[in-house]
């Protein structure tokens, strides 16, 4: 019970009252987009009390142009919506109101999105309040609407950090609901992209500079490749290679940073600067330490094995590219790219429907295989595993990774001729999901199948993958 009790009753406290009325109007504006006019007034006199723009207010305002007049709000967004520390236990009411000011901005301009056509202008500041709720709820803008993002804060270990709504205190820990919110942010992104006349806007340059590429963006793209010329496919392409490349930046560093393979200790260590072991060293040469003169003299360096021991690997990458699988399918084209260009590394890329395509050719440039996907249609895995098998000569030597939601018609046969690719020795890793959001279903019946064969099917981030071909490859 908020308030304080005074004679028995209990007193209304103003902050709490104030608090209610923001959060009330955001209710109110989030399923009745008229007016509700007690609300506002009551809100705009909570605002301007408090000592914050009317702007916040305003659903025509986006986050960054109420930031841009007032930069020193910007601090405040950034995670504005997680938990705060553990204190003496004591409620700033006052700063709760604050919040509840800034976090009812921030989702009512993500979540009320209207109806009726959508410009490129209306698009690319929505995707900017949509990263302002990301960086609220402690990630990186693009993180949760799967692309390009990282982790911002301190333990997000997992790909997002424990959150909370900043509603109230003690702030509830959000960490389970985070990940449901990105998919949530790529399913409007996505019904506000097919609002838009996309191939008008593609056709006139200075509209098309306005779209900041994203998943939902790219999907919609590579569908209606086909029937663009022109400006608009050249306009098309570009936002398509803006996209890749970016999203290859994030990939290539998540490899790097992965588990690699053992040190090689029969090829001698590079005898330069960054390889110096300087604590072995000063360890190996203690005994010419001169302790009059205070010095240590060095007669031998002590340099750092970074050689490690690889072996010719093949990998061959099946993916699904029918209509439910766009986000792995670029994902994974990328992905297939970025270990294509390791040394002793040999990639295959197949995508297949109710046909097989054989990408490998391109498959060290994503750019060019995602321009030969044809996305949509049917799912006969069977037709795939045609193309995949002859690829398997040496298979103690090779990993096979699937995606797909395994959702096929020719199932019994199709399971078969993958457990027999793991019965001869090669490497089969089934994955259900590649995305930075983790939403994608996978058939029951195969997610048992592949348990009992002892090939479990990765699901979720795009790391997990990542760790498991790094492991193996190197």
């Amino acid at each position: 019970m908020s308030g304080q009790t005074i004679g028995g009753a209990c007193a209304p406290d103003p902050d709490e009252n104030r608090r209610q009325v923001l959060y009330w109007r955001l209710l109110a504006r989030l399923f009745d987009p008229e007016e509700q006019a007690s609300l506002e007034s009551a809100s705009l006199a909570v605002v301007e009390d408090i000592g914050l723009p009317a702007a916040l207010l305003d659903p025509g305002a986006s986050v960054d142009s109420v930031v841009q007049r007032h930069p020193e709000l910007a601090a405040e967004f950034d995670g504005l919506m997680t938990p705060e520390p553990d204190g003496d236990g004591a409620r700033d009411r006052a700063a709760e109101v604050r919040r509840a000011a800034l976090a009812s901005k921030v989702l009512l301009n993500v979540f009320a999105t209207g109806s009726g056509a959508v410009t490129a202008e209306q698009l690319a500041r929505w995707q900017s309040d949509a990263g302002w709720l990301e960086r609220a709820l402690g990630c990186r803008p693009g993180e949760l609407r799967g692309g390009r993002g990282g982790v911002n804060r301190a333990g997000a270990g997992q790909g997002v950090s424990p959150t909370g709504t900043g509603f109230g205190a003690p702030t509830p820990d959000l960490s389970r609901l985070v990940p449901q919110i990105g998919p949530e942010l790529g399913s409007i992104e996505a019904g506000l992209v097919k609002r838009m006349r996309l191939r008008e806007v593609l056709a006139d340059p200075a509209l098309a500079s306005r779209l900041t590429p994203s998943m939902s963006l790219i999907e919609q793209l590579l569908r209606d490749k086909n029937n663009l010329s022109g400006v608009a496919l050249a306009n098309a392409k570009a936002l398509i290679r803006r996209y890749v490349d970016e999203v290859t930046e994030v990939l290539r560093t998540q490899v790097e940073k992965a588990t690699v393979g053992e040190l090689d200790r029969s090829v001698p260590p590079k005898r330069v600067y960054r390889n110096l072991d300087l604590d072995r060293t000063i360890w190996k040469n203690l005994t010419n330490w001169d302790p009059e003169e205070e010095r240590l003299y060095v007669d031998r360096l002590y340099y750092r094995h970074t050689s490690r021991k690889t072996t010719p690997q093949r990998l061959i990458v099946v993916v699904d590219q029918s209509g439910s699988m766009v986000d792995s399918m670029v994902n994974c084209t990328i992905l297939a790219s970025i270990f294509a260009g390791l040394p002793k590394v040999d990639v295959h890329l197949i995508a297949y429907d109710t046909q097989a395509l054989d990408l490998t050719p391109w498959a060290h440039d994503p750019f060019e295989t995602l321009l030969r996907t044809k996305l949509g249609g049917g799912t006969d895995g069977t037709v795939a595993m045609a193309l995949a098998q002859p690829k398997i000569a040496e298979p103690r030597n090779t990993v096979v990774v699937w995606i797909s939601d395994f959702y096929e018609w020719r199932t019994e046969e199709l399971f078969e001729s993958m457990a027999a690719i793991h019965r001869s020795g090669a490497k089969f890793i089934p994955v259900g999901s590649v995305t930075s959001s983790g939403r994608g279903s996978v058939n029951p019946w195969f997610r048992e199948k592949f348990k009992d064969l002892g090939t479990p099917v990765i699901s979720g981030h795009i790391k997990k993958l990542v760790h498991e071909l790094k492991t193996f490859l190197t």
